[in-house]
C-alpha cells in the first residue's frame, strides 16, 4: 500500500488551474514532498518529473505511474541541467519547510519537538548546529535579521554565543529556550520566541532564498513558449522574490534581484502574469489546514521572448 501523506498541499485546486496541465504535457514538480500536486496534476493526464533534493520522499512515489512520473534526488535551482531549453509545458515550486519534515522531530526544523539541530533538507552540507556554533557573533545575527526578520538578533546571538562558551548547542529546544531567554519569556505571545531565528538559521542552512532564484532563472529556460509557471510561498522574503521577478518579466517595473540576471531597457517580456495579484487560500482550506494561511501563489504564462542574460 501506498503511504498515506502527511502533508497538505496547500492552493491545490488553484495551482492546477494556474498549470492548465493535460494529456501530453510535460510538467515540473519541483518541490516534490509527499506527492500532493504530483497526484493532483497526474490527474489530468500530463506526465510530471519530480525533483526533491530530501532522499526521504522516495517514499512517497510508490503506487504513481512510472510511464508518466519519475523522480530526480536533485535540487530544483538545477532543473535547466536535465532538460533542454524551452521543453516543458509548467513547472511548481512549493517553497520552503515541508509539513512532514516539521513534524519529523530527527530532522531538526521545529522548536515544538526535541530533536537534534539539524534542519537540512538534503543530507548534505552543514548543520543549523554548525552555525549556531560556528559563526561569529556579527554573522549569526545577520542571519537572523536577513532571514529571520528577527529584530532583536543582536541580542539574541550574544545570548547564543555566550552560553556556547559554556558547551555547544546540540538539540532544538535547547537553542529554543536560550532564545525565549533571551527575550524575556514568552509573556503571553500567540507566536514562540523563537520562530524567527529558527526560520532564519534554516533559511540559512539550505539556501532557501538563493535556490529560490536560481529556480525561477531556470524555469524561464527551460518553459515552452506558453509554458506556465506557478510558485506557492510562505513568508514575505520568499514572496517579494517571486513577486518581483515575475513583475520585472512581464514588464511591470524596472527593478529586480541584484542575483537574477538583469535585461536592457525594453527587452521584451519573458513572462505574461496569469493573476495580477497572489492568489490567497479560501475560507474553506483555511479551515481544513490552517498551515496555509500564510500561503501565497504566483503564477506567470512564458512568452516565446528570449531568456533574459546575465550582462557580459
Amino acid at each position: 500500500m501506498t503511504e498515506a501523506a502527511p502533508h497538505i498541499s496547500v492552493l491545490l485546486d488553484e495551482v492546477v488551474e494556474a498549470l492548465a496541465a493535460g494529456p501530453g504535457d510535460t510538467i515540473i514538480d519541483g518541490t516534490f514532498g509527499a506527492g500532493g500536486y504530483t497526484r493532483a496534476i497526474l490527474a489530468t493526464g500530463a506526465s510530471v518529473v519530480g525533483f526533491d533534493r530530501d532522499p526521504t520522499v522516495q517514499r512517497f512515489t510508490e503506487g504513481l505511474p512510472t510511464d508518466r512520473f519519475r523522480l530526480i534526488q536533485d535540487r530544483f535551482s538545477r532543473m535547466a541541467e536535465h532538460f533542454e531549453p524551452q521543453s516543458v509545458d509548467g513547472v511548481v515550486l512549493d517553497i520552503g519547510v515541508s509539513s512532514m519534515q516539521l513534524d519529523e522531530a530527527e530532522r531538526g526544523f521545529s522548536f515544538m519537538r526535541d530533536g537534534p539541530l539539524d534542519m537540512r533538507m538534503s543530507d548534505t552540507g552543514p548543520t543549523a548546529a554548525d552555525l549556531v556554533n560556528g559563526l561569529d557573533q556579527v554573522e549569526l545575527a545577520r542571519i537572523l535579521y536577513v532571514y529571520g526578520e528577527e529584530h532583536a538578533s543582536r541580542r539574541i546571538a550574544s545570548f547564543i554565543v555566550r552560553r556556547r562558551e559554556e558547551r555547544p548547542f546540540e538539540r532544538t529546544l535547547d537553542l529554543a529556550h536560550v532564545i525565549e531567554r533571551a527575550l524575556g519569556g514568552r509573556k503571553g505571545a500567540k507566536v514562540h520566541p523563537a520562530t524567527r531565528s529558527f526560520q532564519g538559521l534554516r533559511i540559512a542552512v539550505n539556501e532557501e532564498l538563493a535556490e529560490l532564484e536560481a529556480g525561477l532563472a531556470a524555469a524561464e529556460r527551460i518553459l515552452k513558449p506558453g509554458g506556465r509557471l506557478a510558485v506557492v510561498s510562505f513568508h514575505s522574503l520568499e514572496d517579494r522574490i517571486v513577486k518581483n521577478y515575475l513583475a520585472e518579466r512581464a514588464g511591470r517595473t524596472p527593478g529586480g534581484s541584484r542575483h537574477l540576471p538583469q535585461a536592457p531597457a525594453g527587452a521584451p517580456s519573458s513572462f505574461q502574469l496569469i493573476a495580477n495579484k497572489a492568489i490567497a487560500p479560501s475560507e474553506a482550506e483555511l479551515a481544513v489546514n490552517p498551515r496555509a494561511r500564510s500561503s501565497k501563489l504566483r503564477a506567470a504564462r512564458r512568452t516565446d521572448a528570449p531568456i533574459w542574460v546575465a550582462a557580459s
